[in-house]
């Protein structure tokens, strides 16, 4: 942490975790390797402190390439926790999904993950614990946090002791609303519960729509130590010919021709704020 906060930006690129690591500081790689190879590292102050790694940011986040954590972890070196999400939708997952949710994860420990990111739930809204258990059996001994999955539990109280006494890291939430900022009141009381079982303050980073108009509410009425955020702006594509007619995805895809990423004015903005407020 710096300065009691920690800031995790969660990115789908190898430019956004540069910018979202180094809030827009100049740095260099000699040759085009490894950090051991040449590349030249400048002091951290203005970016995050933590990157969750994802594929799939418009389905909220799905699991990566291992090809992109490779290359992400000789451009960075803030920690990496790597999204284990088999697909978009729920979070109940078929027996062939969880073989590939195990694979993923050795895979990914295996090409330096610094940590994983995962949660599954029973169709009745609960907490897998036996799968949850399986998995994290898997994940040590790195440390893991339990997703937004949390908010589509059916009691996020009863969840939030289950996974407590599961070994959970950390949980993100959105408090089971909308927007961080409009399950607020449930996140400050997942909080003050959560400190009976010693919990710290970083235990819920709330995430999900912080932005620089909302964080400071965000932050002084959660008492987090730690927030959760994409820091994107759109910007357009290089492409000089282009397709009207053709979208390589749903309808409800982004635009073709703009591509989305951790924005180094927003990072450096997000930071000042929660400094000057914790």
């Amino acid at each position: 942490m710096d300065d009691g906060f920690l800031m995790e930006v969660c990115v789908d690129s190898v430019e956004s975790a540069v910018n979202a690591e180094r809030g827009g500081k100049a740095r260099g790689i000699a040759g085009g390797g490894s950090r051991a190879a040449g590349q030249v590292l400048t002091p951290l102050s203005a970016g995050a402190g933590r990157i969750e790694l994802c594929a799939g940011l418009v389905e909220g986040g799905t699991t990566p390439s291992m090809g992109l954590l490779q290359v992400v972890k000789q451009c960075v070196r803030v920690p990496v926790f790597v999204m284990i999400r088999p697909r978009g939708g729920d979070f109940l997952y078929s027996d062939r999904e969880v073989e590939v949710m195990k694979a993923d994860i050795r895979l990914a420990k295996l090409h330096g993950a610094d940590g994983l990111v995962f949660g599954a739930l029973t169709e009745d809204g609960r907490i897998d614990t036996e799968l949850c258990t399986a998995l994290l059996a898997v994940c040590r001994p790195l440390p893991v946090t339990f997703h937004r999955a949390f908010d589509m539990v059916h009691d996020p109280l009863v969840a939030l002791e289950t996974l407590i006494s599961l070994g959970f890291e950390r949980v993100l939430t959105s408090g089971c609303d909308s927007s961080a900022l409009e399950g607020l009141s449930l996140i400050k009381r997942l909080a003050e519960q959560s400190s009976a079982w010693f919990v710290t303050s970083g235990f819920f980073p709330p995430g999900g729509g912080i932005t620089e108009r909302n964080l400071q509410r965000i932050l002084e009425g959660s008492t987090a130590s730690e927030f959760h955020c994409s820091a994107r702006s759109a910007r357009d594509s290089g492409m000089k010919f282009r397709n009207p007619n053709v979208a390589m995805g749903a309808s409800f895809s982004a635009p073709e021709y703009s591509i989305k990423v951790a924005d180094v004015a927003k990072v450096r903005t997000l930071n000042a704020i929660a400094k000057n407020i914790l």
